[in-house]
């Protein structure tokens, strides 16, 4: 045995004896794996909760015990390729993620998009016949992108000894069956897939596997002219039409309007906040296309004055330039749908979803790329246009959905039944195509912050806070956990109308203690002494208002008496002098 395979040998040994390393998730379904030892496996675990190790200690397993003597792995990308084969290498297995005819004698398996099976299955099925192989299918709800691809997967893959199937988004919202999946009968006459293990975001999040997530929504007024030479204003979010709706959310994310240069303003102000803590976080803008994508990252420029990467494709050059991105610490990156699903780049803690795809599938795996938690108390923000759709997907991010098919129609019930969900599916998740939008044209936007939707819930911006800075500590690493934003954000609503009645029987009384301008003047000056107090330590504005009030007692600075307010301008100037 030659020194190199001694290497990876001993590699694969240490991976089968780290057990005790894996998450606890990892380690449960591990031993659900060695106990049944199943010939067909379905893993659903949500996006940075550790599938590609979990699949990869299995195949070590698997290896080290020679019941399969070849891995073949089956991912969406080209990218994903190689990434699989560089986890797969730490872990000392060598896939070949570039394989042209047969397979060199170094390597124990070989990586493969779903596209790339398609093409030549029986060349495949031929190749998992001479080995005992085990397939692992990433992301396996693509098995299900066209027939010929499940069929393509199904023939090449039949034959395999094991097979291990990874999905972490949502199955697919078709009625295009799955290779290698399970489906039960439903109580309503359809089928609906059966995951063999599963572990959902909800979970992942309570045990502070993956990072919570803040929508920032932004709504605003918007203009365009339709194809009948109409001009329509309309406020994003509003309840429309589904193709004025597609309309309103094309003319927002328009580079040439305002509303998504003041939207990519304001995400840059809170990464330029998280990497106050933590330097080297990203942030990720999803766009449309290429043409939309250049324009944002043209913008990225103006606004940062360095140039973002900038992903357009799936080609070798894009993995190599999110590769990059990944490893430095750049601020941006633009892609198209490069960066939809599966790729790693752990350190992203912001985005910008300037994008009209809306289905749950693709939702998924776009917020999948923010998730990953790489040390408590971190959250991640996502900045999205307030549209009914995306709103209801941010809301319901923590539903476990199974793959359904359709269930029959028997009678004139089931009928209008299949109807109605035939159509809220259409409205959900297909946008206008550009042929039904005819000759529409932009014609002007403005952004509005909206709301923020976090845990399954709707906050209003004045249900949270008067004042702009008030809101900084929300999503600053290490400050609160993702419990402690929840219970913030709940009782900001119930908090905020019990000081609104306060102040409205207090009303009588202030105006008789206290003159206006004298409030208004205490108000400045406290402002000033909080901004340099800012200038001297770096603290947030909104830190240091909330440390004054807790400190000191009292409503936010808007509602607060001129006792309160110099209280806190007399404590403030405590800290400047103990810190002189």
């Amino acid at each position: 045995m030659g020194l190199l395979a001694r290497r990876r040998r001993r590699r694969r040994r240490r991976a089968v004896s780290s057990g005790q390393r894996l998450r606890a998730w990892q380690r449960e379904a591990l031993e659900q794996y060695q106990r049944t030892q199943p010939r067909d496996f379905l893993t659903v675990a949500t996006p940075g909760a550790g599938k590609t190790t979990f699949a990869l200690t299995i195949a070590a397993d698997l290896l080290h015990r020679r019941v399969v003597e070849r891995i073949v792995v089956i991912a969406p990308t080209e990218h994903l390729k190689t990434q699989w084969a560089l986890s797969a290498a730490s872990m000392g297995i060598s896939l070949d993620p570039d394989l042209s005819g047969a397979l060199a004698p170094q390597f124990q398996g070989y990586a493969v998009t779903y596209a790339g099976i398609a093409t030549n299955p029986i060349a495949h099925r031929v190749r998992v016949e001479r080995q005992r192989t085990l397939v692992i299918l990433d992301e396996i709800h693509h098995a299900g992108d066209a027939l010929s691809w499940g069929e393509a997967v199904q023939e090449a893959c039949e034959p395999a000894e094991r097979r291990l199937a990874l999905t972490g988004t949502p199955f697919r919202s078709d009625d295009n069956p799955i290779p290698f999946v399970t489906y039960a009968p439903q109580s309503d006459g359809s089928i609906a897939s059966v995951a063999d293990y599963a572990y959902g975001y909800g979970s992942a999040l309570r045990d502070g596997v993956v990072r919570p997530v803040l929508f920032m929504a932004y709504s605003g007024q918007m203009q365009w002219r339709t194809s009948a030479g109409d001009e329509v204003t309309a406020r994003l979010g509003e309840p429309l039409t589904r193709d004025q709706t597609a309309q309103a959310l094309r003319t927002a994310l328009d580079p040439q309007g305002s509303w998504i240069p003041a939207v990519l303003q304001a995400a840059h102000r809170r990464l330029q906040e998280v990497r106050r803590d933590i330097p080297d976080a990203g942030g990720l803008v999803i766009a449309t296309d290429q043409t939309a994508a250049r324009a944002y990252a043209a913008l990225l420029r103006d606004l940062t004055g360095t140039d973002p990467t900038l992903v357009l494709s799936d080609e070798a050059g894009s993995s190599a330039r999110i590769a990059e991105f990944s490893a430095n610490s750049d601020p941006w990156m633009v892609a198209v749908r490069m960066v939809s699903e599966g790729v790693d780049v752990p350190r992203l803690a912001v985005g910008v979803y300037a994008t009209t795809t809306a289905t749950p599938l693709f939702f998924a795996q776009a917020v999948g790329r923010f998730v990953r938690a790489r040390r408590r108390g971190e959250t991640a923000s996502i900045f999205v246009p307030s549209v009914p759709g995306l709103l209801g997907l941010a809301a319901d991010l923590e539903a476990e959905r199974d793959h359904v098919i359709g269930r029959p129609v028997k009678d004139e019930d089931d009928l209008f039944a299949a109807e109605a969900e035939m159509l809220a599916r259409a409205q959900r998740e297909e946008p206008a195509m550009p042929e039904e939008l005819g000759t529409y044209r932009a014609l002007g936007s403005e952004a509005a912050f909206d709301r923020v939707v976090y845990d399954g819930g709707e906050f209003g911006y004045d249900a949270i806070a008067d004042d702009p800075e008030e809101l900084d500590f929300l999503g600053i690493p290490g400050l609160l956990e993702p419990d402690q934003v929840a219970e913030l954000l709940r009782s900001a609503r119930s908090k905020k109308a019990r000081e609104e009645l306060a102040q409205r029987q207090e009303t009588v009384e202030i105006e008789r203690d206290v003159a206006f301008e004298r409030r208004a003047e205490l108000r400045r000056e406290l402002n000033s002494l909080v901004a340099a107090w800012h200038h001297r330590t770096g603290t947030p504005h909104g830190v240091v208002h909330n440390k004054l009030r807790s400190e000191c007692g009292g409503p936010p600075a808007a509602a607060a008496t001129a006792e309160q307010l110099q209280r806190r301008i007399d404590r403030l100037r405590e800290w400047a002098l103990r810190a002189s």
